[in-house]
């Protein structure tokens, strides 16, 4: 499944890497647009629900809309 997330709080490079890799770590890949502050994540539904990979972002202390 791929999905397309509004994400706040994001501001640079490091924002990029620490979203990138929670969602590697629950075994979702993620794309990261700064400028349009989204994340676009594509994971495997019967591994994973769509909960588990907001927790992820926000977990890292951004705000998933």
């Amino acid at each position: 499944m791929q999905v397309k997330l509004q994400v706040n709080g994001m501001s640079c490079q490091h924002c990029v890497n620490s979203i990138e890799k929670a969602l590697k770590e629950i075994g979702a890949s993620g794309h990261v647009d700064l400028q349009g502050h989204s994340v676009t994540v594509e994971f495997d539904e019967s591994n994973l629900t769509l909960d588990a990979v907001k927790e992820a972002i926000e977990e890292q202390g951004y705000d998933v809309a």
